[in-house]
């Protein structure tokens, strides 16, 4: 319902009082005053048409965060704005309400239409429109810049970081496959001994099926205590020197890892003996099968380091999901686990880390690699604050539509007098230049904005907890981006 503007009652406004008379007659010329019952006044997200200045009565403010309504400003004083405030910046910034208002009483506005704020800011006020293009702009082109700093300092260390991991089994590999080359020439060698002296037949038949036996142990070892693998090596060790078998101590530590035993030697004495050649066919005979059992233990090793090497590799195409689509149905636990392995270097040997997984956790639509940028901050920000000792717990739950991420580190701890800080931009509390203030920001507008879900924290000393909260069904929104 119009009414009449005054000009008197815009100039005893904050917002007006250092007009002109002729400005504030423009004002009432262009704008109109208007009362409202209580209810809605306008949502975020439509287009912004209005700027809003309150005269009289009470709004509140809110924004939409995931499924709810939260309220960021209660006011009742003349002169709060609120709608579109930011129409002089033009198609450079999306022309739409960024809240959402409602009154709680009968309210009454000064509106003035977006097209006319902005003739009035560039006119009126050209150098504190540019003034506020610049703060404006340059604070998002800064944060955006910072942010993207921070991303490839974070690379820049996780890629160190399995350097380092896939170097120690390339080396292992490395090592074990020059060693299996030696074990193999001596393997020849010997066969070559063997084969060249006046063995029977069955003898040879009988060495090969115990050279399959010796397989057979690796594969399948039998594991024994320290102090009993200690006295079986002492025992072999004695049957080999009393038998002339030379490395006799060597070749005890090798038939006692996989689990040999001197009755299995006593047959394979009984197989040499049948040869002419004597106590010499057996000691050929020992190391043949000394090499067997030494080669396949390192063609171990190499599957070990191979594996490794492929498991670190996957770990960092899951990591970074560039062969994936950004919005994808995910399991957590995989993208939990591929940055676990990419931080892996940073974990110290007095840091324990712990996973307490829900064992029916579902796939849930997510973006996958800006997740794993948050799993990245929380956790590298638990391994800071425990400084290289403690423990490190991520667990997951449900809770009614959401599936619950939890990060819990031993650490220090958060003080209260922070605490409501730690998500505000650029905000932080390492020395200059370790960090830039953007991790929780970042993980916060990750989790809440592109997720529709929540991120809090509790913490007291040595006990913090940052809960992330993950809607178990996607928006139709997200689904085409």
């Amino acid at each position: 319902m119009p009414a009449t503007c005054s000009a008197d009652e815009l100039r005893s406004l904050f917002l007006f009082e250092k007009l002109t008379d002729e400005q504030l007659a423009w004002l009432c010329e262009q704008g109109k005053v208007e009362s409202f019952l209580p209810g809605k006044l306008y949502a975020e997200g439509e287009p912004a048409e209005y700027l809003y200045v309150l005269l009289d009565g009470t709004l509140v403010m809110s924004r939409r965060i995931g499924d709810d309504d939260v309220e960021t400003v209660r006011a009742s004083s003349p002169g709060v704005y609120a709608g579109a405030f930011f129409a002089y910046l033009g198609d450079r910034l999306p022309q739409v309400y960024n809240n959402s208002v409602r009154l709680t009483e009968p309210s009454r506005f000064f509106m003035l239409e977006a097209g006319k704020f902005a003739q009035l800011m560039t006119e009126w006020f050209p150098m504190a429109t540019h003034l506020l293009e610049g703060l404006l702009f340059g604070t998002k082109s800064t944060q955006e810049a910072i942010g993207q700093r921070e991303r490839l300092l974070a690379l820049g260390s996780l890629s160190a970081g399995l350097t380092h991991e896939l170097n120690n089994p390339a080396s292992a590999a490395v090592r074990a496959t020059a060693a299996l080359r030696e074990r193999v020439a001596g393997m020849r060698a010997k066969l070559g001994e063997i084969a060249a002296g006046p063995a029977e037949r069955e003898a040879l038949l009988s060495l090969i099926a115990f050279q399959e036996q010796a397989v057979d142990h690796v594969c399948y070892p039998k594991t024994l205590s320290p102090l009993a693998a200690a006295d079986r090596e002492d025992e072999l060790a004695g049957w080999l020197e009393d038998h002339d078998v030379t490395r006799a101590w060597d070749l005890a530590a090798t038939f006692t890892q996989v689990g040999i035993d001197t009755e299995w030697l006593d047959q394979v004495a009984g197989a040499a003996a049948r040869q002419p050649a004597g106590t010499s066919s057996l000691d050929r005979a020992v190391h043949w099968l000394g090499y067997t059992v030494e080669s396949e233990l390192l063609m171990d090793e190499i599957t070990d380091s191979v594996t490794r090497i492929s498991r670190l590799v996957g770990a960092a195409k899951q990591y970074s999901q560039l062969d994936r689509a950004p919005y994808q149905v995910a399991d957590v636990h995989e993208l939990l686990d591929s940055t676990l392995v990419m931080l892996a270097a940073k974990v110290g040997p007095k840091v324990k880390i712990v996973k307490d997984y829900y064992p029916k956790a579902p796939s849930i639509p997510v973006f996958a690699g800006e997740l794993n940028q948050v799993w990245t901050n929380l956790i590298d920000n638990a391994l800071a604050a425990m400084d290289g000792e403690g423990t490190l717990t991520v667990r997951t739950s449900l809770e009614d539509e959401y599936l619950v991420v939890e990060f819990a580190d031993t650490g220090a701890g958060i003080p209260a007098s922070i605490r409501d800080r730690i998500f505000e931009p650029f905000f932080t509390t390492k020395p200059v230049g370790q960090g830039t203030g953007l991790g929780l920001d970042i993980s916060w507008r990750i989790v809440v904005q592109r997720h529709h879900g929540d991120l809090r924290v509790e913490s007291s000393p040595g006990d913090t907890h940052f809960f992330v909260r993950l809607p178990l069904t996607g928006h139709e929104s997200d689904r085409e981006v």
